[in-house]
């Protein structure tokens, strides 16, 4: 970690153009990689680039080891819960990383998949071997992988044209009003908090669509199914924390584990179900994953408490 503190003279020069003219080892360009990462707070603060110093603030820069480019591939078992010649189906458990980005080269579930199928070398980006869409380090479900390039390009088409159904079961803070509702909101930067996502006026973010239903509900908190029709940075977190229903275990967007009535290892989400039509086969390839212990753990403790006043089908 690297601290600096902004010189009055300083008042008035934007952050990055700053930190260029002191961190000369590091290019303008990966000076704003790290600013838009979060990686860079200004009185505990992380800001845009074209911040406008004030001087006498608090500038703190965590620079981490640049990741290679090239991909090790790195023997992990995986939970695949559909495999063939041109794709795959993996239950990613809460804790680990899809893919390599800042502070983590290690340990992902792109290097575990490229152990696993070689062919996916340089499918969709070398970094990123088949990996069609993600799901953040800790939410647990299912992604498609695919291995090769036709494959790949055809199940982005799908995610594009919003044929993919996505499932997934949350359990949120609060009493939900309704029994379904949905979430029309465009998504985008926090304008302050550069590692956040945020609800943004229309103009200023990506149209962002999420469909709930209520499942579940107890003293407190509620049990959703939640479906994707885009697929946003953090958007099923996002969306929810907007309603004042944030997931559980969400620190970023909602509120502090010591509110949890047990302990829990990750985000109380996870990735349900996944349907497509296979982009060679063209028959409809449906995965079901089943809820993670450490949820069921969740669930349990609270039909347990006795407070549950309604539960619908899953």
């Amino acid at each position: 970690m690297t601290v600096l503190t902004v010189e009055p003279v300083s008042a008035g020069t934007r952050l990055d153009r700053w930190l260029s003219d002191r961190l000369t080892a590091l290019s303008r360009a990966r000076l704003q990689a790290l600013i838009r990462g979060g990686l860079v707070r200004v009185d505990g603060a992380a800001l845009k680039a074209a911040y406008r110093l004030r001087g006498g603030e608090r500038v703190e820069i965590e620079i981490p080891p640049l990741v290679e480019e090239e991909l090790t591939p790195e023997p992990t078992a995986l939970c695949i819960l559909h495999e063939d010649e041109h794709l795959l189906v993996v239950d990613k458990p809460a804790g680990m990383v899809v893919h390599p980005g800042a502070g983590r080269a290690h340990g992902t579930l792109a290097a575990a998949i490229l152990a696993h199928a070689p062919t996916t070398a340089g499918v969709g980006g070398p970094r990123r071997p088949g990996i069609v869409h993600r799901l953040d380090k800790d939410t647990s479900g299912l992604l498609v992988v695919a291995k090769t390039a036709p494959a790949y390009d055809a199940l982005v088409a799908q995610l594009a044209a919003r044929t993919v159904t996505r499932r997934y079961l949350a359990i949120v803070h609060g009493s939900v009003r309704g029994a379904e509702g949905v979430v029309d909101a465009p998504i985008g930067r926090h304008p302050r908090d550069r590692v956040k996502m945020a609800v943004r006026p229309a103009g200023r973010g990506k149209r962002a669509i999420t469909r709930y239903r209520v499942l579940e509900r107890f003293k407190h908190f509620t049990l959703l199914e939640v479906r994707l029709e885009t697929g946003r940075t953090h958007q099923i977190r996002v969306h929810l924390a907007s309603l004042g229903h944030p997931v559980v275990g969400d620190e970023v967007y909602g509120k502090p584990r010591s509110r949890l009535p047990i302990a829990l290892d990750g985000y109380a989400l996870h990735a349900a179900a996944l349907a497509f039509v296979h982009p060679v086969f063209r028959k409809v390839i449906e995965c079901s994953a089943p809820v993670p212990a450490r949820i069921e753990r969740l669930l349990s403790h609270l039909r347990d408490s006795g407070a549950m006043s309604f539960r619908g089908k899953p």
